[in-house]
């Protein structure tokens, strides 16, 4: 009987993983059935750029895994059973269950309202597709108004900083403001922090620093020393947290959720069950917690390789080869034409050189360019198999090698 691999979710890590597993096993081998609740692959790295106002390419999954024998299900997770070793699955037509052997937990994260009042009910964010696309909408209303707009923006990570900046270039005529709780890129080198002030100062961006949010309404965000901040549209950006379906499931969990892994990418406490990107907590070289971010994307992509090579090794027998997990630094666009490429030390501190303007723009966006290759092309270097069709359990018809 065939092996079967369920992969859960295809962004980044996970579609990096399942393309590479299709690459390294013969639909003998393996059964391989990935499920997303979108049809379509979300550059999560660039949904500011989309809810900025531009157009960014969402490759279909169909298309993507045609001719790969990957098996693509529509739907939401509701549950996972790894007692039972299943998934539970819920889509229009209704909702099943999913067995599986090994399962490749990567449901990545979303954002995070870290119990502040208001935030659920009146801010936009950009952790989705669908919520980049209403943000998007609201600062197309903002931007045809002559009076235009106020935007504000809190959270001064790698997310609050990219937000802002592209916001502030691509709409001009919108007065936008970064609400930061300690000092603005704190974790930047100290050149790279002059970098940062330099292109807020450029881009029109007001910044307030050591301000705390407290509550957030509908024209308004109330801060802890009282002040009142206007605002048209504000853009929450302060934390992500994961699904808590690995935590209901019984997997041993941190807490905030993220699945405790071995150095295979292997869960503790359900060695069937692997995980890679966001929702996995593991412990890098350094001795320091892998962070979760979108920032660290290039250290996902090791994740995910990682649990691929973990699991192909205990299909075939071989030896499961360790990858360095090492947390090299920070990739971040301010707008279009401009960006910084910070380097840490193996303490994740940053170093005193960074490469800032047109250059670290130029190597983000080859970046961005090149996860999204690498994602639209799961088995490139080997000729696509032959495909008939067969029918998904929901009736859907769905590509399979033959």
């Amino acid at each position: 009987m065939k092996h079967s691999i369920v992969v859960l979710g295809a962004g980044y890590a996970g579609a990096y993983v399942a393309g590479t597993l299709a690459r390294r096993l013969t639909p003998a081998d393996a059964e391989i059935t990935v499920v997303n609740a979108e049809p379509d692959f979300v550059q999560r790295l660039r949904l500011h750029q989309l809810a900025a106002g531009q157009e960014i390419e969402a490759p279909r999954l169909a298309d993507v895994f045609g001719g790969t024998g990957i098996r693509l299900r529509v739907a939401r997770v509701t549950a996972v059973d790894p007692e039972r070793q299943v998934v539970a699955v819920a889509d229009a037509d209704g909702g099943d269950d999913l067995g599986y052997d090994t399962l490749l937990y990567a449901l990545g994260s979303h954002v995070a309202d870290l119990g502040v009042p208001g935030v659920a009910e009146h801010a936009f964010h950009v952790t989705s597709r669908p919520a980049a696309l209403r943000l998007r909408d609201r600062l197309d209303s903002l931007s045809s108004r002559d009076e235009g707009g106020s935007v504000l923006v809190v959270g001064d990570g790698l997310t609050g900083i990219e937000t802002a900046t592209e916001i502030a270039e691509s709409r001009p005529g919108l007065s936008v403001t970064l609400v930061a709780r300690g000092e603005l890129g704190a974790p930047l080198s100290a050149g790279a922090r002059g970098h940062l002030r330099r292109a807020c100062d450029r881009l029109g961006i007001t910044v307030l620093e050591h301000t705390s949010v407290e509550a957030v309404e509908a024209e308004r965000v109330l801060c802890a020393d009282g002040t009142v901040l206007a605002s048209d549209a504000t853009v929450w950006t302060a934390g992500f947290a994961v699904n808590p379906i690995a935590a209901a499931a019984g997997l041993q969990v941190t807490d905030d959720g993220r699945i405790v892994v071995d150095r295979t990418m292997r869960s503790l406490s359900h060695p069937n069950v692997y995980a890679a990107g966001d929702s996995v907590y593991t412990i890098g070289d350094n001795g320091r917690p892998l962070p979760m971010s979108c920032a660290s994307a290039g250290f996902t992509g090791m994740q995910a390789m990682k649990a691929m090579k973990a699991i192909v090794g205990s299909l075939t027998g071989g030896k499961t080869a360790n990858v360095k997990l090492s947390y090299p630094g920070n990739h971040i666009s301010l707008g279009r034409r401009d960006g910084i490429l910070q380097i840490v030390d193996e303490q994740a501190q940053a170093k005193p050189k960074y490469v800032g303007g047109r250059k670290a723009a130029r190597i983000k966006a080859g970046i961005v360019r090149m996860s999204l290759w690498t994602t639209s092309h799961p088995t490139f270097g080997l000729p696509k198999r032959k495909l008939h069709l067969a029918a998904a359990p929901n009736g859907v018809p769905a590509k399979v090698a033959a």
